[in-house]
């Protein structure tokens, strides 16, 4: 379904102030917020509405090239995270990576509870401006808690079984009683000894040592697909750390992309700058434009004003889930001459006594 005009939503004319533009926004998200019993849908388009025409620029590329100017509706497409991540889920097959800065996720609640599965674990990648619109594969070398392939994460040595932990009785919780004033209070927290699963090995693996796991250097392949985005977060499922008898923890992966010495990125839009002179600007002329796909030949048409942007189509960031790519806009900026010959002085102070109508 077509996208409706920002103007429309907000109920402003075109060449409204940015003053009337905060006003109608602040009107039409009191009448349509969802606390206030308003539709969620709209008010969603209004926020994305006033995203565009508050800001001068995103708001000037709006009215010049409409949606397609400002890339995924004016805004990061996954955009709503609280940590301003974007939330990806990739299943990349057996990946992981190296370089653990923490992992999270322990015990918790009022009753003897125990480890069902391997902690989580967060790390970092960092990749260039152009891995991040193409995409790219990184070699990583990854350290942690893996499965025992002596015992398979049994905990036992081969030949031997598990059996009932004698501290608990097989129940994988031990009942502590307190004397206090009020009389006997029983407690019941998880076993020590089988570390809450009722089961002890009869003998302990002779690698693990009866842990299940042991700490394991891989070196693997990671994948990081076209147009992703700096911050973003890739969740591996099952690739954390391992546990004894219970599935991986999840692996979460956050991008980090280099700044490009000459692109800036706005969602799948590519902005950058291009330098014409005074005379080529006013009497028009063609230049070659650096982009992530390499030069290309752009028209630029007489009495061309410092600011103008044009617009590229497909050769900014492809859409992460789609193939099409969004537009690469150039803003030109105009060279004023700041040493001039004698002779460049006389020919411009001639142009500037010539009376006719020159714009």
């Amino acid at each position: 379904m077509a996208k409706r005009d920002y103007y429309e939503i907000l109920g402003v004319n075109k060449d409204a102030s940015a003053d009337e533009i905060k006003k109608a926004f602040r009107r039409a998200a009191v009448e349509h917020h969802p606390d206030r019993g308003g539709d969620e849908q709209k008010f969603k388009e209004i926020n994305e509405a006033y995203e565009v025409l508050k800001d001068e620029q995103k708001r000037k590329r709006y009215d010049q090239f409409g949606h397609a100017g400002v890339g995924n509706g004016g805004g990061n497409p996954f955009a709503g995270s609280a940590s301003g991540y974007q939330n990806i889920n990739f299943d990349f097959g057996d990946l992981g990576l190296g370089d653990i800065f923490s992992s999270f996720f322990g015990g918790g609640g009022s009753g003897p509870t125990r480890q069902t599965r391997g902690r989580d674990v967060e790390a970092a990648v960092e990749i260039s401006f152009d891995e991040a619109v193409f995409g790219t594969e990184k070699q990583i070398t990854l350290t942690m808690e893996d499965n025992c392939e002596h015992c398979k994460g049994s905990r036992t040595e081969p030949g031997y079984e598990l059996k009932n932990c004698d501290q608990c009785g097989g129940t994988g919780q031990v009942v502590n009683v307190t004397r206090t004033i009020f009389g006997n209070i029983q407690q019941a927290s998880l076993c020590p000894k089988c570390k809450g699963s009722g089961k002890i090995p009869e003998k302990d693996c002779s690698v693990c040592k009866g842990k299940g796991t042991v700490n394991r250097r891989q070196d693997i392949t990671l994948k990081i697909p076209a147009g992703i985005d700096d911050g973003a977060t890739i969740r591996l499922r099952e690739h954390g750390e391992a546990i004894a008898n219970g599935p991986k923890g999840d692996l979460y992966i956050n991008i980090r992309v280099k700044p490009h010495k000459r692109f800036t990125r706005e969602g799948d839009i590519i902005l950058s700058e291009e330098h014409v002179s005074m005379v080529d600007a006013a009497l028009g002329t063609e230049i070659d434009v650096e982009t992530v796909d390499g030069p290309v030949r752009m028209k630029v048409p007489s009495g061309t004003q410092s600011g103008s942007d044009f617009k590229l189509s497909a050769h900014g960031v492809p859409h992460i889930k789609g193939s099409n790519r969004g537009p690469h806009i150039v803003t030109l900026i105009v060279d004023t001459p700041t040493k001039l010959t004698k002779h460049q002085i006389e020919l411009l102070e001639q142009f500037k006594a010539d009376k006719r109508k020159l714009w």
